[in-house]
């Protein structure tokens, strides 16, 4: 099955059973054993309020963790293809992106990305969605976590 063209106003990665079940259960869950132990404190009721805040912790971190490592894998991604793509000149320059302006770029296409690099550095251009909607021709990434 092809995957779906992407654009600004679709990349963004939403997993239904993670966004909208594991995560909204285990928040539910937090507030239901907080208010059992302040209507019933009990060394019972504040364990299971502190194991609950731990698990939606858990789920947060773990989403974060993830999102870190693949922000630093673009950002390797992102070098080596600056390296290909910008002219000779530049290439000093390449170490002086941001991540966020890295993790952006990604979506420009290998024609677009010189031009669109060289515009973010001189300008200082820090804002990701900045950035992102200055990309004309999108390349999508459907392997994001």
């Amino acid at each position: 099955m092809p995957e779906p063209v992407q654009d600004y106003k679709n990349h963004a990665k939403v997993v239904p059973l993670f966004h909208f079940v594991a995560f909204p259960l285990l928040f539910l869950n937090l507030v239901w054993a907080v208010w059992r132990a302040t209507q019933a404190p009990s060394a019972d009721s504040v364990i299971a309020a502190a194991t609950a805040a731990a698990l939606v912790l858990v789920l947060f971190f773990a989403r974060i963790f993830a999102l870190r490592v693949q922000d630093r894998v673009i950002r390797l991604e992102m070098r080596l293809r600056l390296r290909e793509l910008l002219p000779i000149g530049l290439h000093p320059r390449i170490v002086d992106f941001t991540p966020e302006q890295l993790v952006a770029l990604r979506f420009a296409s290998d024609a677009e990305l010189p031009d669109l690099a060289q515009v973010v550095l001189r300008d200082h251009i820090a804002s990701k969605k900045v950035i992102k909607l200055m990309i004309k021709d999108w390349n999508a990434d459907h392997l994001r976590a």
